[in-house]
């Protein structure tokens, strides 16, 4: 996405969202730090973002080498880099919003997954300090790993319709209610969102649920338009694979939680931001089906 039209969106955005978030925030600020700053709160988030489109693996060397050789038209009252970081902290809820007010459509057919966020190395769990008592250790298919879990819901088209950050040891099924609240029609997932009780509660709130069968459980009836829409579940393990080698949600080089959540949001914002998503491809035998069907 060009700089001009992804800065244009933000800065719409920030416009309107601004009046309303200024009647929530406290009068008082003699509690606050150094001159106001010469940036405003729309080109921040949008250098945020443009950095997790970018092929830069690092915010350094992007804000130090990229933004000052190509884009010094477009933020010529840009902060140094130590001042910037410390003022990103407080990005957080407008990035948050802004990505809320971009979630995809409810299109009645939806994949719900969770994947993990690493935030340091196993041997390195007891030397970590940054996410004491915040990130937990989890458990994969991979292995084991510390740090915390990304639970999506996309559509057909690719798009994010929900998200939510829980600890490591969370189980995919209990996140899967909370996730859900908004979403209406049918709601493909893998064995781990498995639970008769939980798919009861959705199916009374327009929420039909399928997921693929363990071992050990005996086949069921499905009908073959639910059975060819979750052999397509693979659309949010794409996107899951998008965010992390190309939006770069998941490192191991984070200095604070705060700067943690705002490298997720931006990342996630950066893919909402794509003009091709993975998405739902049928061959000619799957439409066949379906029309028969």
């Amino acid at each position: 996405m060009m700089v001009t039209a992804l800065y244009c969106a933000v800065d719409d955005f920030m416009k309107k969202f601004d009046l309303q978030w200024k009647k929530t925030l406290l009068t008082n600020t003699s509690n606050r730090r150094g001159p106001d700053c010469s940036m405003s709160d729309a080109e921040m988030m949008t250098i945020v973002i443009l950095f997790h489109q970018s092929n830069y693996r690092t915010f350094k060397l992007f804000y130090q080498q990229y933004v000052p050789s190509l884009l010094s038209k477009e933020f010529p009252k840009r902060v140094s880099y130590s001042r910037f970081v410390f003022l990103m902290k407080g990005l957080f809820v407008p990035l948050f919003a802004f990505l809320h007010h971009h979630r995809g459509a409810v299109t009645g057919i939806s994949y719900i997954d969770s994947t993990k966020i690493q935030v340091c190395h196993n041997k390195r769990i007891s030397r970590n300090k940054v996410f004491k008592n915040l990130a937990k250790r989890g458990k994969t298919t991979a292995g084991w790993f510390f740090g915390f879990k990304l639970h999506l819901i996309v559509n057909d088209r690719g798009e994010i319709l929900a998200f939510q950050l829980s600890q490591g040891n969370v189980s995919d099924v209990s996140m899967l209610e909370l996730l859900s609240k908004d979403i209406s029609g049918k709601l493909y997932g893998d064995k781990g969102y498995i639970s008769s009780e939980i798919a009861k509660k959705l199916l009374d709130k327009g929420v039909e649920l399928f997921t693929s069968l363990r071992e050990n459980m005996k086949n069921k009836l499905m009908h073959i338009v639910d059975k060819v829409y979750l052999r397509k579940r693979s659309i949010i393990e794409t996107i899951n694979d998008q965010l992390k080698n190309i939006s770069q949600i998941e490192h191991t080089r984070h200095r604070s939680p705060a700067n943690f959540l705002i490298n997720l949001l931006s990342g996630l914002i950066a893919y909402q931001f794509k003009e091709k998503k993975p998405s739902i491809n049928l061959d000619c035998l799957e439409k066949t089906m379906l029309k028969v069907a």
